[in-house]
C-alpha cells in the first residue's frame, strides 16, 4: 500500500522491544512544536500502530482527502500554506539543515537526515524549475516531514539491520488536489523520487506513496523485488488513516538472512570495435555510477579479425531494461546479450578503522565460513601521497592493525 513517513517509522517501531521508551526519546529530540504519539490502530482485522505527528498540536493534513493525510507537496517558495485557517512561515534548505543538526541524536542520524531531506529539496527544485536554494518549504509541512524522517533514521540505527530490501513500491493512481490545483498521481515530486525505482499503479485510486516515503526508500532500500529467503523474528505494521478495500498498512519483516546465499544475477554484453578506450571506459564508469554489481572489459577478435571489446555488466534482474538501454545509448553497438547467472557472494560492508594514519575505510566480507577485511585502496593510496611512502607500506602498517 505505498510507502508514507509516518508508516514507516510506525512499522519500525512494533520490531522494537519497548516502543514507549523509545516514543519517550523522540519526545524529547527539541523539534520545535513537535510532539511524537503511537497509537493503536486496526484496519480490515489487522492490528498495528499509527505514528501521529503533531505540529503545534495539530496532525499536519489531517482531515484531507489524501492516503495518508499528508500535504502531497512539501512546498514552493511562490505558494502560501494554510493549516486549519492559519498562515505559516517558510524553510530553506539550510534552515532544515541547521534544525536537524540541532536535534539530540547521534551523527548517524543527523547526516542519513540530512541525505533524505535534501532528496525531496532536489525533486521540489525539479518539479518548480527553481534551484535547490530557491525553493522554500511550508513549516508545518516541512516539520511534519522532518519529523518523520529523522523518527526512521533512528529506528534503523537502533535496529542495526546490515540489509534493507523492498518491494516495488505501489503509487495508486488518478489525481489529487493540493495547494498548487489538481495533480497527477503519483504526484510529480514522488514521481521524480521514484526514477530508478520499480512501481506500479495498481487498482487502487488515490495517493498511496507520498514524496517523504517515496525519499526515504530511495536513501536506505538498497534493492527492490520479492522477499528473500529469511528466517523473520518480528513483524511489524504501520497503519495509515484512510479505509480502502485493501488493508492500508506497510508491513515491515526483521530477520536473519543466510550469510553468503545465492541469488540470480544478469550479465549484459556487447562487443565493440568502434570506440576508443577512452569512450568505453566512459561507458563503464557510466554502469557503474548507475548501480551496476560490476563493470569489466576483455581483448577480443571479432569478424575479419579485427581486435575489438567485449564489455560486460554484471546486474541485478529487475535492473535488466534499465541497464541494457544504458548500454546501448553509452556505447556504439547494436545490440546487446543478456544471460541470466547465479551468484554466490559473501555479505560485505564499509566500516572506518582508526589507524596511525588516521581514519580508513576497510571493505569487510563474511559467508562461507571465512571472514576477510581489506583496507580500501583509495585511502592507502590517498595516505602514501601524503606521507611519501609505498603503497606496500602503507598497506603492510595498516593491515598489522586491528581493521575491525
Amino acid at each position: 500500500m505505498g510507502a508514507a513517513g509516518d508508516m514507516l517509522g510506525a512499522a519500525l517501531l512494533e520490531l522494537l522491544p519497548d516502543p514507549e521508551a523509545f516514543e519517550a526519546r523522540a519526545n524529547a529530540l527539541g523539534l520545535p512544536g513537535v510532539t511524537f504519539r503511537a497509537v493503536k490502530s486496526e484496519k480490515r482485522g489487522v492490528s498495528g500502530t499509527h505514528m501521529e505527528v503533531l505540529v503545534h498540536g495539530e496532525e499536519e493534513g489531517a482531515g484531507h482527502d489524501a492516503h495518508h493525510g499528508k500535504h502531497h507537496e512539501e512546498g514552493h517558495e511562490d505558494q502560501d500554506a494554510h493549516h486549519g485557517g492559519h498562515h505559516h512561515h517558510h524553510r530553506s534548505l539550510g534552515d532544515i539543515e541547521s534544525i536537524i543538526e540541532a536535534l539530540s541524536v547521534s551523527d548517524f542520524v543527523k547526516e542519513n537526515a540530512v541525505c533524505v531531506y535534501k532528496l525531496i529539496a532536489e525533486a521540489e527544485s525539479s518539479v518548480h524549475g527553481k534551484s535547490v536554494e530557491e525553493v522554500h518549504f511550508h513549516e508545518v509541512g516541512m516539520l511534519d516531514a522532518v519529523a518523520d524522517i529523522v523518527l526512521f533514521c533512528m529506528l534503523i540505527e537502533e535496529l542495526g539491520v546490515s540489509r534493507i530490501m523492498a518491494s516495488p513500491i505501489h503509487t495508486g493512481y488518478g489525481q489529487i488536489s493540493c495547494a498548487h490545483g489538481i495533480l497527477p498521481v503519483p504526484a510529480p515530486a514522488t514521481a521524480y523520487l521514484l526514477k530508478g525505482i520499480p512501481v506500479y499503479a495498481g487498482s487502487i485510486e488515490g495517493e498511496l506513496c507520498t514524496p517523504t516515503g517515496a525519499a526515504i526508500l530511495k536513501h536506505f532500500a538498497g534493492e527492490y523485488g520479492p522477499m528473500p529467503l529469511m528466517t523473520v523474528e518480528k513483524i511489524g505494521y504501520g497503519m495509515g488513516m484512510k479505509d480502502f478495500e485493501a488493508v492500508n498498512c506497510v508491513r515491515v519483516l526483521l530477520g536473519e538472512s543466510s550469510v553468503g546465499s545465492g541469488a540470480d544475477i544478469l550479465e549484459l554484453s556487447c562487443n565493440i570495435d568502434d570506440m576508443t578506450a577512452e569512450e568505453i571506459s566512459f561507458a563503464a564508469d557510466t554502469l557503474f555510477q548507475a548501480g551496476a554489481l560490476d563493470v569489466f572489459e576483455e581483448p577480443i577478435i571479432m569478424k575479419k579479425s579485427r581486435p575489438g571489446t567485449k564489455l560486460t555488466c554484471l546486474c541485478r534482474c529487475e535492473e535488466e531494461e534499465r541497464m541494457a538501454a544504458l548500454m546501448i545509448r553509452e556505447t556504439e553497438t547494436l545490440g546487446v546479450r543478456v544471460h541470466t547467472c547465479r551468484r554466490y557472494s559473501m555479505e560485505r560492508e564499509i566500516r572506518t578503522a582508526d589507524t596511525a594514519y588516521g581514519p580508513v575505510r576497510v571493505k569487510c566480507s563474511e559467508g562461507f565460513g571465512i571472514s576477510r577485511k581489506k583496507p580500501e585502496y583509495e585511502d592507502v593510496a590517498r595516505i602514501a601521497r601524503e606521507k611519501g611512502l609505498t603503497l606496500r607500506e602503507v598497506r603492510e602498517k595498516t593491515d598489522a592493525q586491528d581493521l575491525s
